[in-house]
């Protein structure tokens, strides 16, 4: 499957590239026609670093950003981003005067929460969302969902790829878009014309890689 990857340059920056592999695939909302590797985008230092830098020049220093949520092993990008901000003049209303930087928890229904320790970061704080990818937006809603629901403010989201525009009337701040990735489509489960076809699935993916069938 490796094999079949073709690298992409952000159109921001070419120091920031990912890696997608043709095929059929499903998430859990959908299924697609390009796997997104965003491995080696998330976990090495230099190209964590300069998505970040990349995701700050998204946002004006008249934005308070009290805590930035990373979902899909975002952690790194999101601490580098906090410095980011926090050197832009991008201000934080918490009592030390810095972001914190959480990862929610999901249950075995699969319903995202924050651990009692964690949900001072969110409890009346300002939040910026940050996801690795979103085909449908069903994740970044489910999102808002909880941390609206823990009391938190979203303030913006940040993805490394979107295919979608905007969730729930807010914009979806993304590094890679849609038209940057070659004939990438998404389907609906029931509809899709790969499995019409008769087009094996390869593998089932998620935000943090994939599992081959």
């Amino acid at each position: 499957m490796e094999g079949r990857s073709i690298k992409i340059n952000a159109p921001s920056s070419k120091k920031i590239t990912l890696k997608v592999i043709p095929g059929h695939f499903a998430t859990a909302h959908s299924h697609v026609n390009l796997y997104i590797d965003l491995n080696t985008t998330r976990t090495r230092l230099s190209q964590a670093s300069e998505v970040a830098h990349a995701m700050s020049k998204q946002y004006v220093n008249s934005v308070v950003v009290d805590t930035i949520v990373c979902l899909d092993k975002c952690d790194v990008i999101g601490a580098f981003l906090a410095q980011e901000l926090t050197a832009a003049g991008i201000r934080s209303m918490n009592a030390h005067q810095t972001m914190y930087i959480v990862s929610p928890e999901f249950n075995t229904n699969g319903q995202m929460m924050f651990s009692d320790d964690n949900q001072r970061a969110i409890y009346n704080k300002r939040v910026l969302l940050l996801v690795a990818s979103a085909t449908t937006g069903d994740t970044i809603r489910r999102s808002l969902e909880c941390i609206r629901y823990y009391g938190g403010t979203v303030i913006g989201i940040s993805a490394i790829f979107s295919a979608v525009e905007e969730v729930e009337g807010m914009n979806v701040n993304t590094i890679f878009r849609k038209k940057d990735l070659p004939d990438y489509q998404s389907y609906n489960i029931n509809e899709c014309p790969l499995c019409k076809s008769g087009q094996r699935l390869e593998a089932i993916v998620n935000g943090y890689g994939y599992l081959r069938l």
